[in-house]
């Protein structure tokens, strides 16, 4: 069954791993890998990734890009929020902070930030107005 605008928008406030979905170069299909997002309702989403990656060139390229969330129990539910981008900024260890936090155990944020700053480079935020969503619930049916 459906979901509603605020059933939509209040679970993919839920700290759920994404799926990232981005066109890619010609002759290769979709880029889809799983991301850590950062959303609340009637907002932006926003992710923090590698300034040089391959996802954050292909962002850079189509100017738009899907994120997915699911869950399987106690249904199976699921939202697609689809848009334009709306900015790009320096990822900060505030970001990070924010972002770590909202996925790891307490405690472990500090820690995982410490050495994501040493070890995976310069980080960007990007960040996404939904547009389109789809949604469903189908333990509703």
């Amino acid at each position: 069954m459906a979901l509603t605008r605020e059933e939509r928008e209040q679970f993919l406030a839920e700290p759920h791993v994404g799926a990232l979905a981005v066109a890619a170069e010609e002759g290769r299909a979709p880029l889809s890998v799983p991301i850590w997002y950062h959303y609340e309702p009637g907002g932006e989403l926003w992710i923090l990734t590698g300034r040089d990656s391959r996802k954050a060139r292909l962002i850079g390229d189509a100017g738009r890009f899907t994120m997915m969330a699911d869950r399987v129990e106690p249904t199976i539910r699921y939202v697609c929020a689809e848009g334009p981008v709306v900015g790009v900024a320096p990822g900060t260890r505030e970001d990070h902070l924010r972002l770590a936090s909202r996925y790891l155990p307490a405690g472990k944020a500090e820690a995982f930030v410490d050495y994501a700053e040493r070890e995976l480079g310069p980080q960007v935020v990007i960040r996404m107005r939904p547009q389109h969503w789809v949604g469903s619930d189908l333990g509703r049916m």
